[in-house]
């Protein structure tokens, strides 16, 4: 027994150190991302491993020149959140508990729509804005953008609401509760860390789209911070401190609510795991 407990202590170790090296690992390029941006006037070859100071001049600069574009995103980024809840929470729950023919035959099928290379659907898509009217426009984006996350989030959403009680549901029909209230007033509100999850993943997806901001927008009119940074690496080559720090401004607001939200996100994602 006793022998046994320094193998189990060295094991532990042995899995931190790991652990950390992995994660060092990972975080090394968001180090040397913010390193240079604190170090402006060097050349990508000349950054220091640990900048010397806090020099902000590159900061300035790129949220002078991309602050717009932080804003679009976030507008476009927000209204593809609503629109993909809008969507999934209700597809989810139908899938759920209403015992459509063939239910499990669409989820799998929703699965299958995220295999889809998105310049495939870039490509259609344009035709049919072009029809629309919805070229440059902030509801063309938040609907392309919503379209990648509506699959996560009714895979996700449909496995949590499947553990909801059915007698919880019943007794609220049987209180004279409608199918819309039922859902409104008992099963949203149950559902809420799922709705988060699938809510901040959504964001993250829009957040971080390239593919249809660039397809979709022929103009300067809607540009989010993914296609500004692309545009902004061509303009300014040899400022390597401000296009560092537009990266690390656009990775601020997500890295944010995912702070925030780690606790719903653990929650909403092992919910549905066990009924």
């Amino acid at each position: 027994m006793a022998a046994h407990a320094p193998t189990v202590s060295r094991r532990r170790w042995g899995s931190t150190v790991a652990g950390l090296l992995v994660l060092a690992v990972m975080l090394f390029p968001l180090y040397w991302m913010l390193n240079t941006a604190l170090q402006p006037d060097s050349g990508l070859l000349e950054v220091d491993p640990v900048p010397s100071g806090l020099e902000l001049s590159g900061f300035a600069k790129a949220f002078t020149d991309q602050g717009g574009n932080l804003l679009t995103s976030l507008l476009v980024s927000a209204g593809a959140v609503a629109i993909c809840l809008a969507v999934a929470a209700p597809a989810a729950y139908g899938l759920a508990r209403f015992g459509l023919r063939g239910s499990r035959t669409i989820v799998f099928g929703t699965l299958i729509t995220q295999m889809v290379p998105g310049i495939v659907i870039a490509n259609a898509l344009y035709t049919s804005y072009v029809d629309l009217g919805l070229v440059n426009s902030y509801a063309g984006l938040m609907l392309a953008d919503a379209s990648l996350g509506i699959p996560f989030s009714i895979v996700l959403m449909r496995s949590f609401m499947v553990s909801i009680p059915g007698e919880v549901i019943e007794a609220a029909e049987i209180d004279g509760a409608g199918p819309v209230r039922v859902f409104l007033r008992v099963v949203l509100p149950m559902s809420r860390n799922a709705l988060i999850t699938s809510g901040l993943f959504a964001f993250l997806f829009a957040w971080s789209d390239f593919m249809f901001a660039l397809t979709l927008n022929t103009t300067d009119d809607v540009k989010p911070i993914t296609l500004g940074i692309y545009q902004y690496i061509g303009a300014h080559v040899g400022d390597w401190g401000s296009v560092m720090a537009a990266a690390v401004l656009s990775a601020v607001p997500a890295a944010i609510l995912l702070v925030l939200a780690q606790k719903y996100i653990a929650a909403g994602i092992t919910g549905g795991s066990v009924k």
